[in-house]
């Protein structure tokens, strides 16, 4: 089983046999080997999204979230899906912006 992330591009060409070019919303533009990527993302409707391994994205400069994460076999079956969510705890508004360590 192989840790992946739900990685969503602008495109994905594949330029040889081994590798694809990627390119994302943001501009960022990489080469990853097709070894490492598993299909597309069959959930996600509104644009592409493809399955790319995990250890190799920190060292691509591609824009990816680790929200959406999967475990992938080698056959390119999804296993297990986890979304995590973050969840921003309440805070109450402040009455003005004056920090009092820095008064004179």
């Amino acid at each position: 089983m192989i840790e992946c992330y739900s990685v969503r591009v602008e495109s994905m060409e594949r330029i040889t046999e081994k590798a694809y070019k990627v390119r994302c919303f943001d501009g960022s533009e990489d080469i990853i080997p097709a070894s490492c990527v598993f299909g597309r993302d069959e959930s996600v409707t509104k644009c592409d999204a493809y399955w790319i391994a995990a250890w190799i994205l920190p060292k691509k400069n591609i824009q990816y979230s680790s929200k959406k994460r999967a475990m992938v076999s080698e056959w390119g079956s999804v296993s297990e899906v986890t979304v995590t969510h973050h969840r921003p705890q309440r805070i109450s508004p402040q009455e003005d912006n004056i920090i009092d360590e820095l008064k004179r």
